[in-house]
């Protein structure tokens, strides 16, 4: 990629004096104005598909949509130009290496849990979720783990399936239990 070959990552020192890898915030400006862009002109496409037009009874359905998406997109290009004439001059940090180590501990497991709801229903992952972050990040033991993810995750099965009735995303677990 582009940015990569300009200098995407940095090299710094930390605290004791040894070399630690870093983005850049010019980095990110970079690649977030392309991810916007790209959004913009998704909303252009599908608006224009749908009709982006006027016809005898005024707008058409993607009217409005269309001209909002070519706003993003014009937003995105101009963030994006501003990042390339900064790249070479502009070497604020954004995220050191171990902070970014961080996130992933908290980002990673989310994305597991937001895939699982969609695969196996929302109990089951929100058990396991808890139970893990319990354990792994707040270092308690596995009994205490086990004995609050069960109880949460009953709780939200008796308070939102049974007493108001409202259906969550159900999996094969549940189905095994007649709900």
């Amino acid at each position: 990629m582009f940015v990569a070959l300009t200098g995407a990552v940095a090299e710094m020192e930390n605290s004791s004096g040894s070399a630690q890898r870093a983005v850049r915030i010019v980095t990110m400006d970079v690649v977030v104005a392309a991810l916007v862009f790209a959004l913009g002109a998704l909303v252009v496409y599908e608006s224009h598909r749908l009709g982006s037009g006027w016809d005898e009874n005024g707008p058409q359905a993607g009217y409005f949509p269309f001209y909002i998406g070519l706003l993003v997109c014009i937003s995105g290009v101009v963030v994006f130009v501003q990042g390339l004439l900064k790249l070479k001059s502009d070497a604020r940090v954004f995220v050191r290496q171990d902070q970014f180590g961080q996130v992933l501990v908290i980002l990673l497991p989310s994305a597991a849990y937001v895939l699982g709801i969609q695969l196996i229903g929302i109990y089951v992952p929100s058990a396991v979720f808890i139970g893990l972050f319990m354990r792994l990040a707040g270092k308690y033991s596995w009994l205490r783990s086990a004995i609050v993810c069960l109880a949460v995750s009953v709780t939200a099965f008796l308070l939102f399936e049974v007493w108001f009735k409202i259906p969550l995303p159900k999996g094969p677990f549940e189905k095994l239990i007649g709900f």
